[in-house]
């Protein structure tokens, strides 16, 4: 712990800014449905925040280099709370859009920030113990912030407030922390083509789930009420989602760094099929069935995007990894956009069920396309593969060398 002391400040602000995110997606959603929006405008809202966040991953290196992290930071720490405050002074469709597409842009940039300053300040005698309390702090502050819903409500202006000062707090901890802001990071090359040949398999992996967890995150909660929930089961509905996503995150890794990865891909992509099966047509409205089959759906589907970027590394040459660590965030964004888009416009079609056959039938064709795959071209043996399963959050492409892959080893 003394070795993580130093860190306090910045994991206390990755904290606030991770839960004020989560909570702001699922209440965003259910806001909009009781402003009268129809479905498929929420999608389009919901895919704004997407595209706000691609466009901030792809600018954001550029951004750090000019002003510095520290500069960084406050700038887009104060523009994602004014977004939050606007949303509840214009309520207007487009508006809430904009203002979701400016916040994407944002989060993007404070989450990158946030992780860059970390990996600047981590060594590998205390890497492994900074990743975990990451994610503890990850875990506990999107799953805390979902039962502030319910407890203010989401009527009124309170809950803009809320994460209006969220936004603004996170100011202070990262404002006690080392006054000596890290050097700023390289350059990230987005090359898409150049990904797509090292791994078509893992470049359609993290369009597919972008497709398919993102449009979970962003109508999940319209298809809890749909189906008659209440506002606190509405927050239970998505945390178990989100806790179910770091049960097998974890034996799913350990089991591909052994066999073909795409082995481990075609089984969770089969369980996520079988869970969203289960959504749509087994679990009807009873709130426990519907608890127990999100969680499912998350511990088989969440690990994805990880068990992906294993497989696009597996293939990846010396020097590629940064290009895949920022290819994958960008195709994930890709699909994260248009995922919403599309399962909304069937939600508002056929109901709520809609959401979970829409992703079952995405979940089926890559079921398809990684079974092609793995005839196409034996796999990487394991002597040969440059390195370990880890789980990712799709927060940066700095979290990828946070967690340990394509940086110089500091010793102590």
């Amino acid at each position: 712990m003394s070795q993580i002391r130093p860190l306090i400040p910045l994991l206390v602000t990755a904290g606030i800014l991770i839960g004020g995110n989560g909570l702001q997606g699922t209440f965003i959603s259910l806001r909009a449905l009781e402003e009268g929006f129809s479905t498929s405008l929420i999608g389009v809202i919901g895919a704004g925040y997407n595209i706000g966040f691609a466009l901030g991953c792809i600018y954001v290196t550029r951004i750090l280099r000019s002003i510095g992290h520290i500069r960084t930071f406050s700038a887009m720490a104060a523009i994602a709370s004014a977004a939050a405050i606007a949303m509840v002074l214009v309520i207007n469709p487009f508006m809430w859009f904009l203002m979701r597409l400016v916040a994407g842009i944002a989060f993007a940039c404070l989450f990158a920030t946030v992780e860059s300053w970390l990996n600047a300040s981590v060594t590998n005698t205390n890497r492994a113990r900074t990743l975990s309390v990451y994610r503890l702090v990850d875990l506990g502050s999107v799953t805390a912030a979902q039962y502030i819903i319910p407890g203010i409500g989401i009527g009124g202006f309170e809950l803009f407030a809320i994460i209006s000062m969220a936004l603004t707090l996170s100011l202070v901890p990262i404002s006690f922390a080392d006054r000596s802001s890290p050097v700023a990071p390289e350059a990230i090359r987005f090359d898409v083509r150049a990904l797509w040949n090292i791994s078509p398999l893992a470049t359609v992996g993290c369009i597919v789930v972008g497709l398919t967890n993102a449009a979970f995150r962003s109508l999940g909660p319209i298809y809890a009420q749909g189906i008659g929930l209440s506002v606190t089961a509405i927050a239970t509905f998505m945390s178990a989602g989100i806790i179910g996503g770091v049960v097998l995150q974890y034996p799913l890794g350990h089991y591909s760094d052994q066999i073909d990865r795409r082995l481990i891909i075609l089984i969770a992509t089969f369980g996520s099929l079988l869970a969203g099966l289960f959504l749509a047509f087994g679990a009807g409205n009873d709130e426990l069935l519907n608890f127990a089959g999100i969680f499912l759906f998350g511990a088989f589907a969440m690990p994805l995007y990880s068990l992906c970027s294993a497989h696009a590394n597996d293939h990846a040459a010396e020097g590629q990894h940064a290009l895949v660590s920022a290819g994958m965030l960008f195709f994930w964004s890709l699909g994260a956009i248009i995922g919403p888009l599309f399962a909304s416009f069937l939600l508002e079609i056929f109901g709520p069920q809609a959401l979970f056959i829409y992703t079952a039938a995405i979940l089926f064709l890559f079921m398809l396309y990684t079974i092609r795959r793995m005839t196409a071209r034996s796999g990487v043996p394991t002597e040969a593969r440059a390195m370990p399963f880890r789980n990712l959050l799709r927060t940066s492409s700095f979290f990828n060398k946070l967690a340990g892959g394509n940086q110089p080893r500091k010793d102590d």
